[in-house]
């Protein structure tokens, strides 16, 4: 088999381009974000009661929804809050495995058990069942410098303008704004008022919803043999602060009637006050942006930024955008920093390989090697739905020095057999391929070994080990592929005996000699050093036991209990 890889090097070369193809395909697909996604599903339950404290909340509104939701499918646990301003929200986490879609459907089922036991009030406001997002890419603030506009004019322009636009920008999860200060129909009761007329707020609240609502009115001459019939339409939920203010409570006598603008001042102002930004000085609104599982976060946050760019241009006057915290510029400077480093791995590699094997033919071969397996690896980190984060460059920096491994074997051993006379580089690398070509495999399955079991390690931490072992152990294996195929062709291809003459008139021959007369006397010494320990094995167990006793020392000394 491996005889007709060196033989056939149009088939060996093609297997390499075929793998660099797909990892090119890999890489320009893969999404790109700062570190894995480590954090367990999560399901949010929100719902609201107006006007109900913190304890009216727990017992009417979070026991039944928690009593139904407990135990679902895939859950470790849930945490519950409620607040004297009415919300009540619900969170509960899964297990890292789980589906969040299916996760969200399995506590939506659940929610609507409950249903039934909340409160009218709950159920007319609804109670809302969405997936977490825990990826936040940015953070936006838009701020108004004119006095004009107000925080609630902003909020309720963004609604209608903005936001909708952010949220269709592919890969963004959820566009969640702090300070929720939305339009609303304030009505502030008088107390002496009502206690005049002999009236409670339930009898304000029960004209509002008698008068103020949408409904369907029907039509009149369905029944009367016309051909048409004639639809009743009125005007629905009232919207300004006049027709509010014509409410009838109730009647008087005489004629007269008591309207609710007797009885309180109405105004169109922000539904709460509790929330409140400032921006520069200025009032402001402030937002999230998160994105979905498995989405390139550089290319939401430029998709954003053009978008904001062009809504910017018909903003009222006053209204600007800041963007206080933005991923992409940490996360373009770590890969960036990343990428660097992996250059200077490989140059360094090159130019390591170079003076140790003191031949441009043979230095090629190992270059060629390493990015065939650094580019394919791509390919497969797509397949296994992995992304291009810090740990998997990480890897692959550490990758370099490991790939390049066995094609410096396969050139070592091929070199060895044109040493020792062989007559064609052919026939040197068809020897030398017999001879290691086990230990290859060997060597590939034993380094694949160790990071195997990383690959297995659980829950949040697990998902940082496990992409960074299948990355190392992916690099490896098409190495190893790469070292019975490509590099043994290359060999037979490159490879060929010099000359004395060549050896003589060569410049860099001469430096190549003076680094082997110290590279032999070092390792001359190291012998004798071997020796001197070898005969005298007491010295030997000296720096053992002092070894370990430091050791013992610095783990016990060292806060974090270090062991190495």
């Amino acid at each position: 088999m491996l005889k007709t890889f060196i033989e056939r090097p149009v088939l060996s070369t093609v297997i390499s381009i075929i793998i660099v193809i797909l990892g090119v395909l890999g890489l320009t697909t893969l999404p790109i974000e700062q570190y894995p996604d480590i954090a367990p599903p999560t399901v949010k339950v929100t719902t609201t009661y107006p006007g109900a404290n913190a304890e009216t909340i727990l017992e009417s509104v979070i026991i039944p929804l928690e009593e139904q939701i407990n135990g679902v499918e895939g859950m470790t646990y849930l945490t519950s809050t409620a607040t004297n301003n009415g919300t009540a929200e619900i969170t509960v986490y899964f297990d890292q495995n789980v589906d969040p879609d299916i996760a969200a459907v399995n506590v939506q089922n659940r929610v609507a058990r409950a249903n039934p036991l909340l409160p009218a009030e709950v159920k007319q406001t609804g109670v809302l069942t969405q997936k977490q997002q825990t990826s936040s890419l940015m953070f936006l603030s838009f701020y108004t410098t004119n006095e004009n506009y107000s925080s609630t004019y902003l909020q309720n322009y963004l609604k209608i303008n903005v936001i909708p636009e952010l949220q269709r920008v592919n890969g963004v999860g959820d566009v969640n704004v702090f300070s929720q200060q939305d339009y609303a129909m304030r009505i502030w009761l008088k107390p002496e008022k009502l206690a005049a007329y002999n009236l409670i707020p339930s009898d304000v609240t029960a004209a509002l919803n008698e008068q103020s609502l949408e409904a369907a009115a029907g039509s009149l001459g369905e029944n009367s043999g016309e051909a048409f019939a004639y639809v009743i339409k009125y005007s629905g939920r009232f919207k300004t602060e006049k027709q509010y203010s014509d409410i009838i409570i109730k009647a008087l006598g005489n004629g007269q009637y008591l309207k609710l603008e007797d009885v309180a001042e109405i105004e169109l102002d922000a539904q709460t006050y509790n929330n409140k930004s400032i921006t520069d000085g200025y009032p402001s609104i402030n937002m999230a942006i998160y994105q979905t599982k498995g989405s390139n976060a550089q290319e939401i946050i430029e998709e954003i930024k053009s978008r904001l760019d062009v809504l910017e241009e018909d903003f009222p006057d006053g209204v600007k955008t800041l963007i206080p915290y933005d991923t992409n510029e940490f996360l373009n400077a770590s890969i960036d920093k990343v990428v660097h480093t992996l250059i200077e791995a490989f140059i360094l590699v090159f130019i390591v390989v170079f003076i140790f094997l003191q031949d441009f033919r043979s230095t090629l071969i190992p270059a060629i090697a390493v990015p065939v397996s650094i580019v394919g690896t791509f390919f497969f980190l797509n397949l296994f739905g992995f992304s291009i984060n810090l740990l998997t460059l990480f890897a692959l920096v550490l990758a370099i020095g490991i790939v390049v491994d066995d094609a410096i074997v396969v050139v070592e051993a091929v070199h060895a057999k044109i040493d020792e006379g062989a007559k064609s580089s052919k026939k040197a690398t068809l020897n030398a391929m017999h001879e290691i070509s086990g230990a290859i495999i060997s060597i590939t399955l034993v380094m694949a070994a160790v990071f195997v079991p990383v690959t297995f390690i659980q829950g949040p931490t697990g998902v940082f080990y496990k992409q960074f072992g299948i990355t190392l152990i992916v690099a490896i294996v098409i190495s190893a592929v790469n070292a019975l195929t490509l590099s043994p062709a290359l060999c037979a291809l490159f490879l060929k005996p010099h000359s004395e003459e060549e050896k003589k008139k060569s410049f860099l021959q001469r430096f190549y000699n003076a680094f082997n007369r110290g590279f032999n006397a070092t390792i001359q010494r190291y012998g004798k050093s071997l020796g001197f320990l070898y005969k005298n094995k007491w010295i030997t167990f000296l720096i053992l036991a002092l070894s370990i006793v430091g050791i013992w020392w610095s783990s016990t000394t060292t806060p974090t209990g270090f062991i190495p």
